[in-house]
């Protein structure tokens, strides 16, 4: 029986009224001017400021997300866009110039030279790196790309199919791609795309032009390209576009081999002539695909017994969640596709969205926003919020690496050992197939944003073209040529964030690495993960990784390393 949680409280303001809250920029603009016209006259006094300027980032922050939240939750909402829509246009172009200004007054105070070295040399960093690229003519366009980047869940989240006189949306749908009726995954698979065909066009349309806005944000901060300045942006100190073209090169010699394997093994077993793309999710051996759970609250519940199992702590994170009502799990028709962990930075526990339908995939997903979830638990305390600002690197690895360590207490969703065996394997055929197409992604946005005046048919020209070096070489899609060539438009990351997915990558070779040593020596393990977690980024992503007893490392070498390892254990399944 699960103890009754404790709801926090969110900590008492030192600078902010209690009662202050986000209504209009007239409210913020007096703060904003007190803030940058301040005297500092000492290092603590500097402190102080930074704490003070952090709590107004940290109620910014929360007050954007939680529109952001109801937005997604109902897109047929008009209110709940305009709310969103208002931070957007109203709130951040007038904060952005303050924010470069605050920026400055810290660099080129007396006193920063005397803050601690070792507990700031992160954040400054950043800070540097946030002048370096800041142009007050670009606000304007970072807003109308905000704005154009929500069209992307509006066009997609209304995305439906009719079953059987049932109107679907395309994650219930695609449960039915685990069905052992072939003629059934097929009709289906046919609606869907469909339905994604349908708005190709529009969606292309909406592409360009975000690239060429991209484009001309780029050419504003002096950069040769969106990909060279979203490098920047990004604060891709630690590794360059060269160690991403390294770490695509070691996926396809190391990754692509074993997809087939599995691939030809399945189309062996499914004793088909040819292997199709509405085939590779069932299960080879014609049983009914996986139910780990029947609706939203049974997830909840035996996600908190999972992970309650692996630590006391982890089941109590979600368990204040849940209490505070921040799961919204289901899918629903009007509802934004995808899924996220939102840190909410004031209160210090964070929301978590997803669409499950009781797939397998349902449970991964959600295992997976509850590794950044905890990582939210164990980061929330640290001084400012420019240190809970995570690198997507750190982020996934805290995801990923929940993945794998909570394989060993599915058992709570499966009441027999051979359908455990099979979501644990299917779950590693997944992270196969997974990293070659992180490395189909992120290759095609190195060319999409180094060639960003191409046409809409070089793009799906290159996309084949790139996605035929990933993509294995058994599955037949004869027939279904539009499918593969607008495959890119599902992937929601090229639309809202972009750049924003090599990082799953990096983190996956680094959650696998994690795991590795959770086989060894679990407390050990899972200590050191901990204390990876806590750091926030207060340090380099190299010394993150080192903290959680890993490496930062994405060659061939790592990388055969590492795979050899997950085939290896799913070789035992």
């Amino acid at each position: 029986m699960q103890k009754e949680a404790v709801i926090p409280t969110r900590p008492e303001r030192r600078y902010l009224a209690e009662e202050f809250r986000v209504d209009s920029w007239a409210t913020l603009e007096p703060l904003f001017d007190e803030l940058l016209n301040r005297t500092i006259s000492s290092v603590s006094e500097l402190e102080n400021w930074l704490k003070d300027l952090s709590e107004i980032e940290a109620v910014l922050s929360e007050e954007t997300a939680w529109r952001y939240i109801r937005m997604n939750i109902d897109t047929t909402n008009e209110e709940y866009a305009q709310a969103f829509d208002f931070m957007v246009t109203e709130i951040d172009p007038k904060a952005a110039p303050y924010s470069d200004k605050f920026n400055k007054k810290l660099l080129e105070s007396p006193f920063c030279k005397e803050l601690d070295t070792e507990k700031y040399a992160i954040f400054l960093r950043a800070l540097k790196m946030q002048i370096k690229l800041y142009r007050e003519e670009s606000i304007p366009v970072f807003t109308t790309l905000q704005q154009m980047q929500q069209k992307y869940g509006m066009i997609t989240g209304v995305m439906s199919i009719e079953h059987e006189g049932q109107k679907l949306t395309l994650q219930m749908a695609n449960s039915f791609l685990k069905d052992t009726d072939r003629e059934l995954r097929k009709a289906i698979y046919d609606k869907v795309n469909e339905a994604r065909l349908s708005k190709s066009k529009e969606l292309d349309q909406l592409f360009t032009e975000l690239i060429r806005l991209r484009d001309k944000v780029a050419k504003q901060a002096n950069h040769a390209n969106y990909r060279d300045y979203k490098m920047d942006a990004l604060g891709r100190f630690d590794y360059t576009a060269e160690d991403c073209f390294t770490f695509h090169s070691a996926i396809e010699a190391e990754c692509v081999p074993l997809n087939n394997k599995v691939d030809l093994a399945r189309k062996e077993v499914l004793g088909l002539a040819t292997l199709k793309p509405y085939d590779v999710d069932v299960d080879p051996s014609g049983r009914a695909g996986l139910k780990p759970f029947k609706d939203e609250q049974e997830l909840i519940n035996l996600s908190i017994e999972a992970f309650s199992k692996i630590r006391p702590y982890y089941g109590e994170c979600l368990e204040t969640m849940n209490a505070m009502g921040h799961l919204d799990l289901g899918s629903r028709l009007g509802k934004a596709p995808g899924g996220f962990n939102y840190p909410l930075y004031e209160i210090g526990v964070p929301f978590i969205f997803m669409n499950s339908v009781g797939s397998l995939r349902d449970l991964i997903t959600m295992v997976h926003e509850g590794g950044h979830a905890v990582h939210s638990f164990l980061s929330k305390d640290l001084e400012i919020t420019g240190f809970k600002n995570l690198p997507s690197e750190v982020a996934e690895l805290a995801s990923m690496s929940m993945e794998l360590i909570s394989i060993d207490q599915w058992d709570v969703f499966f009441d027999n050992e051979t359908d455990l065996k099979r979501a644990k394997k299917e779950h590693l055929e997944k992270i196969m197939a997974t990293l070659p197409w992180i490395a189909t992604v992120d290759a095609f946005q190195h060319w999409v944003y180094e060639n960003p005046t191409h046409t809409e048919e070089e793009r799906g020209a290159n996309w084949l073209r790139i996605s035929s070096r990933f993509g294995g070489k058994v599955v037949d899609w004869t027939g279904y040529e539009d499918v593969k060539k607008f495959q890119w438009q599902k992937q929601l990351h090229l639309f809202e964030v972009p750049f924003y997915y090599i990082e799953y990558g990096i983190a996956q070779l680094g959650a696998i690495a994690v795991w590795r040593n959770y086989r060894q020596n679990p407390e050990k393990a899972l200590d050191q993960y901990e204390a990876a977690l806590s750091l926030g980024y207060t340090e380099s992503i190299g010394e993150i990784y080192a903290a959680a007893g890993i490496e930062f490392n994405f060659t061939q070498d790592y990388v055969r390393e590492l795979m050899q390892f997950v085939w290896e254990e799913y070789s035992k399944l």
